[in-house]
């Protein structure tokens, strides 16, 4: 440390340097074991992250188990948040897709971790050398733990970090550091009450309330956000109606919950919407190249589904729109090079079901080769004896 700064001095600087930065919140911890790592082992071990097996990978569970082992040495947390809220309605017109909110601006992944990485740098330079690492929702740290421990905030039943009088709109970056600091206290109340608006609102039933230590549980396998964008394959049918029109993610358990009409929009640029992504038309994305999509969501989180996901989701928004004005597009989809976006494509023309829908389908049926989009034809058709009700 350096020779003329205390422990508490050093801290203050560092938390200054922050707010500086552009961050509007910073709690800082103590690096120590999580205190939830066995009920996050028993939620890996009942599948419900789903496809997501990068969770489940024994290094990484023993990294977010105890960050120590991620970041030997470390010593301190330097938990950060930044608010991405856009003020608006989510989108009512059927004919429109939404993204959820922390999407439509640039990548936060990169945007957060440059401010970590340039808030280290300054403290390597100014105050004191620093071993550490930043993290931003791509490594193996329980983010939302070290945050309740740095005091922001505490664990909403939608899982979600709540901080008080300003919701739950945050994203989160972590900064660990092999220097001890000065800790500020946990945020160890639950200001949810018996309010339970988030769970009734979830159309797909992913929220499961709190179990028995008090903790917020979730099946993600059912989560729209981990439908349309961490399932690479297959929406299952019975979840697809409920999808709505929501083409990346979904913010439904936050919009409903009380503390976050207190979210006030973002000031920061670099999280103001991009044009075109509050509200995009259905049917125009739903003919995006593989040379548009890159060339649109270069910088964006959106990149994440690819085109094949994103056109996926995007079928089955139309699908749920049901108008005959998606017909063209649709049709148009079953001769896509992806099988995933064809086979969407199907389900959704037999949502609509018009004459032309019904050709388009039967056109289709004659050349396709995948075993699993001739299915999906088939029932849209309804030729296959497996034909779901949402089918029909």
């Amino acid at each position: 440390m350096h020779p003329n700064l205390t422990r508490a001095e050093l801290t203050d600087r560092i938390r200054a340097r922050a707010l500086e930065l552009g961050f509007e919140a910073v709690g800082i911890a103590p690096v120590r074991p999580s205190e939830h790592a066995e009920r996050y082992g028993a939620w890996i071990g009942e599948g419900m992250h789903g496809e997501m097996a990068y969770l489940a990978r024994e290094d990484a569970v023993a990294k977010r188990a105890d960050p120590g082992v991620l970041v030997p040495d470390a010593r301190s947390a330097v938990v950060v948040a930044i608010g991405y809220y856009s003020g608006d309605a989510e989108e009512a017109d059927p004919s429109r897709g939404v993204v959820a909110r922390y999407a439509r601006n640039d990548d936060y992944h990169d945007l957060l971790k440059d401010r970590l990485i340039a808030l280290q740098e300054w403290a390597n330079a100014e105050l004191t050398p620093l071993g550490g690492r930043a993290y931003v929702d791509a490594g193996p740290v329980l983010e939302r733990e070290l945050a309740s421990r740095a005091g922001l905030g505490w664990f909403g039943r939608n899982t979600m970090l709540i901080q008080p009088r300003r919701g739950s709109y945050y994203f989160l970056g972590v900064l660990l550091l092999d220097v001890e600091l000065e800790y500020d206290a946990p945020f160890t109340r639950d200001h949810c009450g018996s309010c339970s608006r988030c769970l009734s609102a979830c159309p797909t039933g992913a929220l499961l309330g709190r179990d028995e230590a008090g903790a917020p549980r979730m099946d993600a396998r059912r989560c729209i956000s981990y439908l349309t964008i961490e399932l690479r394959g297959p929406i299952p049918r019975e979840l697809r109606p409920l999808i709505g029109n929501r083409v990346y993610g979904c913010d439904i358990c936050q919009e409903v919950c009380p503390w976050n009409s207190f979210a006030e929009p973002a000031s920061d640029p670099a999280f103001i919407p991009r044009d075109g992504m509050e509200g995009p038309e259905l049917i125009e994305w739903m003919g995006m190249t593989q040379e548009e999509f890159s060339r649109r969501f270069k910088g964006s989180a959106v990149k994440r589904t690819k085109r094949r996901g994103l056109l996926r989701n995007v079928a089955v928004a139309l699908g749920n729109w049901g108008a005959p004005e998606a017909v063209p597009a649709l049709a148009a989809a079953l001769n896509d090079e992806e099988a995933l976006v064809r086979g969407h494509a199907a389900w959704a023309l037999g949502r609509i079901g018009t004459e032309a829908a019904r050709q388009a389908l039967s056109g289709r049926a004659e050349v396709e080769a995948d075993a699993w989009v001739r299915e999906e034809i088939a029932l849209a058709l309804g030729t296959d004896d497996r034909r779901q009700s949402d089918n029909q």
